[in-house]
């Protein structure tokens, strides 16, 4: 049963993996730790802020070969600075290609 802070459409699940963002209109790409994934959307860590309403391209990888890795477009729904000087991205994901 979910506590009552959980109170979502879907169950946030702690990752902790390597993700690639990149940005289609730029060609720019950086690397980010997922922090936790839920089918709506992610919490992703990185060096550098975004602006909010960007869209990207997110690939993140699987450890398991009977899943693929989870390809999508996202937006950039939340950039939060941390106290460690990294940037913590809300991410509402739009589309899964994959």
């Amino acid at each position: 049963m979910r506590d009552y802070n959980e109170k979502r459409d879907f169950i946030r699940m702690k990752v902790d993996s390597e993700v690639r963002i990149s940005d289609p209109e730029s060609g720019n790409s950086w690397t980010g730790i997922c922090r936790d994934l839920s089918g709506a959307g992610m919490s992703v860590e990185v060096d550098s802020p975004f602006t909010t309403g960007s869209q990207l391209a997110a690939l993140l990888p699987s450890n398991n070969e009977a899943f693929p890795p989870l390809e999508s477009i996202v937006e950039v729904v939340r950039c939060t600075e941390l106290d460690n000087g990294r940037f913590e991205l809300g991410l509402k994901i739009r589309q899964v290609n994959r």
